[in-house]
C-alpha cells in the first residue's frame, strides 16, 4: 500500500465496529448493481431479452481471472477467494476487480524492486506530472513525510530541486510501468491475442458509458487524465 501507516492505523480497526467485513461485502455487490444498471441499462443487464454480449464479456473476463496466479498478490488472492456472481454484469465486476488487484499487486513488487518505499512511489509519480501533488494529500502522508521523500529521490537524481522528475526519475518510472505489464500479462496470455481483442471489442459500449457518466474523477492518484 501507499497509504501512510499512521492513516491506516487510525481508520481501518475502527472500520470494523461499523460493520463488518460480510456486510461490506454484501454492501459492496448491491451498490455495484445498482450501478451497472444504471449505466447499462436495466433491459441489458437483466430484462427479458439481456445483452449477449455482456454475458460473454463477463465469460471471458472471469476465464482471464482465473487465469491470474495469486501468489505474492494479497489483494488479488483476497477477491479471488470469493464466491463468483450468478449475474453476468456482476461476474464481469468480480473479474474486473481481480485483474486490478493483481495487476495492483504487481505494481507494487515492480515499485519495491525498483528501490522505492510508498512515499518515494508517490513522490516519483506526482513529479513525472501524474497528478498535482495536492491529490495525493488522500494518502495521509505529512508535509514533512513527503518533503524527505523528495530528498531522498534527490540524492539519487531521480527529481530536480523543484521536485520535478529528471531524466532518470522518468526512465525509472516508465521501466516500473513497463515491468508492471509484465507482470500483469499471464491471465491476458491464457486467453490469447484473438480472445483478448474480441473482450476489448466487447467492453467498448460499457467503457463509453462509464467515460460519458462524470463518475471518473477529472484528477486522481493513478494517473489517469480526464478523456
Amino acid at each position: 500500500m501507499k497509504s501512510s501507516p499512521a492513516t491506516v492505523a487510525r481508520y481501518v480497526p475502527a472500520a470494523w465496529a461499523t460493520a463488518d467485513p460480510a456486510d461490506v461485502l454484501a454492501a459492496r455487490l448491491r451498490a455495484v448493481d445498482r450501478a451497472y444498471r444504471a449505466l447499462l441499462g436495466e433491459d441489458a443487464v437483466a430484462g427479458p431479452d439481456p445483452d449477449p454480449g455482456l454475458a460473454e464479456a463477463a465469460a471471458l473476463a472471469r476465464r482471464a481471472a482465473e487465469a491470474a496466479s495469486c501468489a505474492g498478490r494479497p489483494l488479488a488472492a483476497a477477491n479471488a477467494a470469493l464466491p463468483w456472481p450468478d449475474a453476468p454484469h456482476l461476474v464481469l465486476w468480480q473479474a474486473a476487480t481481480v485483474l486490478r488487484e493483481h495487476r495492483g499487486d504487481g505494481h507494487l513488487a515492480a515499485l519495491l524492486a525498483a528501490g522505492l518505499d510508498p512515499v518515494e512511489a508517490l513522490v516519483s509519480f506526482a513529479a513525472a506530472g501524474a497528478a498535482p501533488e495536492p491529490v495525493f494529500a488522500s494518502r495521509g502522508w505529512s508535509a514533512a513525510e513527503w518533503s524527505a521523500a523528495r530528498d531522498r529521490l534527490a540524492a539519487r537524481g531521480l527529481v530536480d530541486a523543484d521536485g520535478t522528475a529528471t531524466g532518470a526519475g522518468r526512465d525509472l518510472r516508465a521501466g516500473i510501468e513497463r515491468r508492471t505489464d509484465e507482470l500483469a500479462a499471464a491471465p491476458w496470455a491464457a486467453l490469447g491475442p484473438g480472445e483478448a481483442d474480441r473482450l476489448a471489442d466487447l467492453l467498448g459500449g460499457p467503457w463509453l458509458a462509464v467515460i460519458g457518466s462524470g463518475l471518473l474523477p477529472a484528477e486522481n492518484t493513478l494517473g489517469i487524465g480526464k478523456v
